[in-house]
């Protein structure tokens, strides 16, 4: 009597992992279908430029230390990268061309170029600080701190910042449930109160949109009320591990990671989940990227930047900041 609990526990786990995690035929064309530059959150630094369906491009360091939450290639070919305990740019080459270094009991999960002069950055801390930095001379141009609900719990102050066109910059605040928008001197402008937001960018429409980490991807107009949002559930037959950065394509349609906990989950060879999906206004899935395997093991997604057309990311100010 006591040997069929203990058969009923152990089969559980095993009928989980045989749950598909994606069906078998994706829709699109697989890597082939974008150029893209591809960085992720895991326990190594690994970042990839993939061109027509093959990797053209990788930067892996097996021994590094923190994880990649941010990173952006720039028109130059250069690549700015936020990991945790420090900002890094790199050339092509892989040669770095400045270094931060976030001071011991601080973290930076995220980093933004303005032009090819100035690096902005948050540093999770107690104080939180957002800080603009002259790269050529190394020197902290501006400054000002930023609330934190826990000022102590320094990991769960902030992944993801962007600046907006008009020059301000929207913060998800993970730990204080709010994004909100700075000018370049540290008045908030504006906010939106949301549950553990992990990023958010500025549409070209005025709207927000924002990720978080409920699994939930949600656009919002300057007045707070939602115009369009895609959950798990709207993406039948596929596992969501969890959002992290969603991006509003020209043709409209909307790009979103899934990314998966490497320090908790183990990716079974036989059945991976997909690392990327791009959906219609519809919601309307029409590409799913799934490549775990060599010669393109590209490994957990976090950031997925579309090569397909021209564009200069560091095109941008922060107030008087250019």
């Amino acid at each position: 009597m006591t040997a069929r609990p203990l058969i009923l526990l152990l089969a559980a786990p095993l009928l989980a992992q045989d749950a598909a995690m994606a069906p078998a035929v994706l829709p699109g064309n697989g890597l082939a279908q974008h150029d893209f530059f591809y960085a992720g959150e895991q326990k190594q630094h690994q970042m990839f430029l993939v061109e027509k369906g093959k990797v053209a491009w990788s930067y892996i360091v097996a021994d590094s230390k923190g994880e990649i939450s941010d990173a952006v290639r720039l028109s130059n070919g250069n690549i700015l990268f936020a990991h945790q305990f420090g900002v890094t740019l790199i050339t092509p080459e892989k040669k770095v061309l400045w270094n931060y270094d976030a001071p011991a009991g601080t973290e930076v999960h995220t980093a933004q170029p303005i032009g090819t002069k100035h690096v902005v950055f948050i540093q999770n801390g107690d104080p939180a600080i957002l800080r603009v930095v002259n790269i050529a001379s190394n020197q902290t141009v501006r400054e000002f701190p930023l609330p934190t609900g826990n000022p102590k719990s320094v990991h769960g102050h902030f992944r993801h910042a962007r600046l907006t066109p008009a020059g301000t910059m929207l913060v998800a605040h993970m730990d204080n449930k709010k994004v909100a928008e700075y000018d370049s001197h540290g008045k908030e402008v504006w906010s939106y109160a949301i549950e553990s937001p992990w990023s958010a960018s500025r549409l070209a429409n005025g709207n927000t949109l924002i990720t978080t980490n409920k699994k939930l991807v949600v656009e919002v107009d300057s007045k707070g009320q939602t115009v369009w949002e895609l959950k798990e559930g709207d993406v039948p037959g596929y596992k969501i591990a969890g959002f992290q950065i969603a991006t509003r394509l020209p043709n409209g349609n909307t790009l979103v990671n899934n990314w998966v906990n490497q320090w908790s989950t183990t990716v079974d060879p036989a059945n991976t989940p997909v690392q990327a999906l791009e959906f219609t206004p519809a919601k309307k899935l029409v590409w799913a990227l799934r490549s775990w395997t060599d010669p393109a093991n590209l490994g957990p997604a976090t950031n997925l930047q579309l090569l397909d057309t021209k564009s200069a990311p560091e095109n941008v100010h922060f107030g008087d900041i250019k």
